[in-house]
C-alpha cells in the first residue's frame, strides 16, 4: 500500500466527520503472554487502514476546524537505543511521513498534553473514537480507557463512534487492495498445493502445517494471515481446530482452512482431500455436491443480490442435491450436514470488520464457504473460495487453487520432493 492509499482513506473519513471535531486513534499495546514475554504485537486494523503505521503504542490526532480544514499529527515511540537493541529498530519521523503522508510527527510522551490542550481549548465540540467491541467482555482498548476519562475531564465533548464510518469504508475494496489480495491468493495456492503434494497416510496434522508454513514462507516473513485450521479424520468435525496433533490414516479426509496475506490484505481458502490422494465413492459424492453448490453460487452472485441469500441459497441448493442423492431425508434437515454459514467479508482482517450491508455491491470481497460434515461416514470438509463482486457478476479469486476432484488428484500425484 502507498501513502496515497492511507491519505485517501483519511480524507474519506474526514468528509464524514462533523466540523469542530477531534479524531483520536490508537495502534494498540502488547498483550502479555507470560512472565517477561508478550504475544506478537498486532496493530489495530482500523489504525493501520488509515495511517499505514504498523507499530505499537502509537497514537494519532486529527482536528477538523469550523471551516472544515484538517490538521493531523501522529505520536510515535521515541528513539531508545537499549530498547531497540532488544526488540528492533523503531520507526523514525521521516519513515512515518513516507508511510502515512502525515507531516506532523510527535513523540508518545507529548500525546496527553497535546490532547488536553485541544480538548480544553473550547474550539471542538465532538470527539471521534474507535469504540468497537466484539463482545462486552473484551478487554479495554486504549480508546475505551480514554472514553472513561472524557466523561469526567471533558464532559462538554460529544463522543462519536468513528468505527461505524470506517467499517463502511472498508466494505468496498480499492484497486490496490484487490491487487494485494490476488498476490495473497497466489501465495495461499502455493501453500495448499504443497500440502496436497506432500500428503500421505500416516502424516500428522503438524506436518501438514509445517509444509504450508514453509511454502508461504518463501514469499515473505509475515506467515499465515490467521491461525491455520488443518485437521484430519474425526478432527474435521471441530470447525475451528488448532491442535495439529492428529494423524491422517489411510482413507481419511484432510481439511484445511488457511490463508496468506500480502501487503496487509488476507485471503481465506478451504479445500478437502483424501490423504491417500484418491477420493472414494462416498467422498467423491459429497465433495462434488459441495463443489456444484459453490459453482451455483458463483453463477448467481451479482450486485443487487441480498447478502443473506448467499448463505440461504447455498444451504437450500446443497440440501436439494443431498436429498436427490439419497443422503438427506428432507431439505429442512440440512442442519444435520451443514453446520455453518460462510459468507464473511475478507480484507485487512480474515473476518473483515466491515459494515455488512443488506445488498451486494461491486468491489465487495467475501467468502463462499460450503461445508459438509457427515459424521456417520467419517467425512468432513469444506470448499471455501473468495468472491469478488464485479459490476455485472462476480469472480472467484481463489479458482487457481485445485478445487475439482481431477485437479486435486492430479496435483497429489506430483509428490512433494521433500517427503519422498
Amino acid at each position: 500500500m502507498t501513502k496515497e492509499f492511507f491519505q485517501g482513506n483519511r480524507a474519506r473519513l474526514y468528509a464524514q466527520m462533523k466540523e469542530s471535531s477531534l479524531l483520536v486513534l490508537f495502534s494498540g499495546t502488547e498483550v502479555r503472554k507470560t512472565n517477561d514475554e508478550f504475544y506478537p504485537f498486532y496493530t489495530n486494523r482500523n489504525f493501520l487502514y488509515l495511517t499505514g503505521v504498523d507499530q505499537k503504542e502509537t497514537a494519532f490526532i486529527a482536528r477538523k476546524d469550523g471551516q472544515g480544514q484538517v490538521t493531523e499529527k501522529v505520536y510515535i515511540l521515541p528513539p531508545d537505543w537499549l530498547a531497540e537493541r532488544w526488540t528492533g529498530e523503531r520507526l523514525k519521523p521521516d519513515q512515518v511521513q513516507e508511510l502515512s503522508g502525515i507531516q506532523h510527527i510527535g513523540y508518545a510522551a507529548d500525546f496527553e498534553g497535546d490532547l488536553h490542550k485541544l480538548a480544553a481549548s473550547g474550539s471542538y465540540r465532538h470527539l471521534y473514537l474507535d469504540l468497537y467491541r466484539v463482545s462486552p467482555a473484551d478487554r479495554d482498548e486504549p480508546a475505551h480507557l480514554l472514553l472513561r476519562r472524557v466523561a469526567s475531564d471533558y464532559p462538554f465533548l460529544r463522543v462519536e463512534n468513528a468505527n461505524a464510518p470506517i467499517r463502511r469504508m472498508r466494505t468496498l475494496k480499492q484497486p490496490c487492495e484487490l491487487e494485494a489480495m490476488r498476490k495473497a491468493e497466489e501465495i495461499t495456492c502455493a501453500g495448499i498445493t504443497s500440502m496436497m503434494k506432500a500428503s500421505k497416510p500416516g502424516m500428522y496434522e503438524y506436518q501438514y502445517k509445517a509444509v504450508f508454513d514453509y511454502a508461504i514462507g518463501q514469499y515473505g516473513p509475515q506467515g499465515p494471515g490467521f491461525p491455520s485450521i488443518i485437521s484430519a479424520g474425526k478432527n474435521n468435525f471441530c470447525i475451528h481446530y488448532y491442535s495439529y496433533k492428529g494423524q491422517a490414516h489411510d482413507g481419511d479426509m484432510v481439511l484445511n482452512d488457511v490463508g496468506a496475506w500480502h501487503d496487509y490484505v488476507m485471503t481465506d481458502v478451504s479445500r478437502g482431500w483424501p490423504c491417500n490422494g484418491k477420493f472414494n465413492e462416498r467422498q467423491a459424492l459429497l465433495y462434488n455436491i459441495a463443489l456444484e453448490t459453490s459453482n451455483h453460487m458463483f453463477s448467481l452472485i451479482k450486485p443487487g443480490m441480498a447478502m443473506k441469500d448467499v448463505d440461504g441459497e447455498s444451504h437450500r441448493y446443497c440440501a436439494q442435491l443431498l436429498k436427490d442423492a439419497g443422503v438427506l431425508d428432507e431439505v429442512g434437515n440440512i442442519g444435520k450436514y451443514m453446520w455453518h454459514g460462510g459468507a464473511h467479508h475478507v480484507g485487512f482482517d480474515v473476518h473483515d470488520a466491515v459494515e455488512t450491508s443488506e445488498v451486494i455491491a461491486p468491489n465487495m470481497v467475501f467468502c463462499v464457504d460450503i461445508g459438509i460434515y457427515h459424521e456417520e461416514w467419517g467425512i468432513g470438509f469444506r470448499v471455501e473460495d473468495n468472491c469478488l463482486v464485479t459490476p455485472d457478476g462476480c469472480e472467484n479469486l481463489s479458482v487457481q487453487t485445485p478445487r475439482t476432484i481431477p485437479e486435486i488428484e492430479e496435483t497429489m500425484r506430483r509428490n512433494f520432493v521433500a517427503f519422498q
